[in-house]
Order: C-alpha cells, then sequence, then structure tokens
C-alpha cells in the first residue's frame, strides 16, 4: 500500500471520484497542511486555520500507478485557478500535491511538466511534503454516498474513461506526413478545411471499434459514443479520454465556435457543440472522416489497442 494527498477544492468529490479508480483501496477526506493541529471544519471556514480540504488516498501500486493517480486528478481540476474549484473560492480549496515519499516526487514533477505543456498560464498546484493530515468529520466521510444528490463539482463519470499516456503516439514530420496522408487528409488534419457533408468515410459507420488520430495513431473516439446526428460527420458524444483532445476558439466563417484538435498531433479533427444527446451529457462532437482511422474490435490486440477493448461495448 501507498498514499498520496490529493486537494483538488471540495473533497466529496475528490473522495468520491478516486474511490472509483482501481486499485484505489481507500479515500479518507480530511485537513492537510495548515497552521494548527487537530482542525475542525469550521476552523478552515471562519478561524483561517490555512489548512486545504484535502483526501488521502491509498493505493496498490502493482494495481495503479503514481501517474494514472495524478492523471486522474488532473481531469478533475483547474491547475491553473488560485484557490478556487467550481463555485468555491478561499484558501481551504486550493490545489495540491502532498506527498510522503520522497520517491515519489520525480514522477510527480514529471507529471507537472507535462500538464504545464499544456497551459500558457502557470500552474498553481503546491507540490509539497505532507506536514501533517487529519480525517475530517464522519458526516464528510463517503459523503456523496450518503447524500446522491449532495452538492459535487466534478463529473465523476470520468472515473470511467481510461488513461490514455500521449507519448507513445509522436507527430511525424510535415513531409513524412504529405506522403503517409491523403491529399485530403493532410488539408483537414493539418490545415484545418472541412470535408463535405455525407462524404466521409466513417459519417454513417456502426461497426464496434476505435478512432485514431490518422496522422499519429493516437486512440481518439470510441464507437461506443458514437451517434446519428443527422449532419454528415461521425458524431460522438465524448472522446475516449478527456486528455486526448485539445480546444481552441475558432471564430472563422463568421461563427463562434468551439474547435477539437487531437494532443499529441495536434491535428484538426472538427468542433464541438451542446446539442448532442442530453442523457450522455449533451455534447457533439462533430469530427471530420479524413481526420480518424477505424480499427475494427477484432483488430484491436494485434495494432496494439487490446487494453482499450472494454471501452467499445
Amino acid at each position: 500500500m501507498k498514499e498520496i494527498h490529493l486537494a483538488g477544492g471540495c473533497f466529496w468529490g475528490v473522495e468520491a471520484y478516486m474511490q472509483r479508480i482501481p486499485g484505489v483501496m481507500d479515500a479518507v477526506s480530511g485537513y492537510a497542511n495548515g497552521n494548527t493541529e487537530n482542525p475542525s471544519y469550521e476552523d478552515l471556514v471562519y478561524r483561517n486555520s490555512g489548512h486545504a480540504e484535502t483526501v488521502r488516498v491509498l493505493y496498490d501500486p502493482e494495481v495503479v500507478e503514481l501517474k494514472t493517480l495524478l492523471a486522474h486528478y488532473f481531469r478533475i481540476v483547474d491547475p491553473t485557478s488560485l484557490n478556487r474549484q467550481g463555485n468555491d473560492r478561499g484558501v481551504q480549496y486550493r490545489t495540491g500535491i502532498y506527498y510522503t515519499d520522497p520517491g515519489d516526487l520525480d514522477t510527480i514533477r514529471s507529471m507537472m511538466a507535462h500538464v504545464q505543456s499544456s497551459h500558457a498560464k502557470p500552474l498553481a498546484v503546491e507540490v509539497l511534503p505532507l506536514a501533517h493530515f487529519y480525517p475530517a468529520e464522519e458526516y464528510h466521510q463517503d459523503y456523496l454516498d450518503k447524500n446522491p444528490g449532495g452538492y459535487c463539482h466534478i463529473d465523476l463519470r470520468l472515473a470511467d474513461a481510461p488513461v490514455v499516456e500521449g507519448e507513445p503516439y509522436p507527430k511525424p514530420g510535415q513531409e513524412e506526413l504529405r506522403d503517409k496522408l491523403t491529399p485530403l487528409q493532410f488539408s483537414v488534419t493539418q490545415e484545418s478545411a472541412t470535408e463535405r457533408p455525407f462524404t466521409g468515410e466513417y459519417w454513417n459507420t456502426r461497426a464496434k471499434g476505435i478512432y485514431v488520430d490518422v496522422a499519429t495513431g493516437e486512440p481518439l473516439f470510441s464507437s461506443a459514443a458514437k451517434f446519428d446526428s443527422g449532419c454528415g460527420w461521425p458524431s460522438f458524444t465524448r472522446p475516449l479520454a478527456p486528455e486526448v483532445v485539445r480546444y481552441a476558439s475558432d471564430a472563422s466563417h463568421g461563427m463562434r465556435r468551439v474547435e477539437v484538435r487531437s494532443r499529441s498531433g495536434d491535428s484538426h479533427l472538427g468542433h464541438v457543440f451542446e446539442d448532442g444527446p442530453k442523457e450522455a451529457g449533451g455534447l457533439r462532437y462533430c469530427i471530420n472522416s479524413a481526420s480518424l482511422e477505424f480499427i475494427p474490435r477484432e483488430e484491436m490486440e494485434t495494432r496494439g489497442y487490446g487494453h482499450l477493448l472494454d471501452q467499445v461495448e
């Protein structure tokens, strides 16, 4: 058993999220790295005790690595926000990674650098040795299990999405991409063009499998999240994992849209809209077929995507 202490705003949601990750044996809400001993919740709120609402995560390193836990952590926080997460503001809601094993520091620093590369603003996440941790009052423990409709600023469904590492999917050079891709694929992925509706290879594909970045092979979407939107382009309710896509503001063609790009290849994929199925989150990822390669379920193991087979059911 190992432990790591994570501060990410209101601890109710962080605790509930971490408990969903395979390999996590226990998650405990508490107060860390403040100025007093044995604080109460009222000490944080009314007496400026300086503690952060923190979750002690006990995990089996043979089942889940620290790197994976940190990848999940960064899904559920805004790492550039100082003393604020969701609707909660104050020092007690600051973000922090507090370690007890100095051997974890290299992994933490590596993940911090990786996350920083995706943000223009500096990260506001504290990385410090754990000075102390005091479990919170019993009514805070397993709060969302006791109160299913209770306040939570985190989308707990994100815990079910696999962590997809970016390092194995390097982007080829432009000349190599010209040789590898068709003219349409190059124009869409590298020059942000758009294929005509109802002409792409995958707009009405229903087979089980995953869709990967045609430029790098990075897995992006699953057939389990694909639906017929009637728009003439492949439509998905969500990416395979939150970290595999990036977003940018797009004011072209006299419209204000949110562009979707791949993480490793920086390929233009399409746009995301808020008119998707409400029961699946309400989003519609409208993606160009030319930016994708489809890997059928029966080929995923041999193509190196076997670890994602459970995502296509």
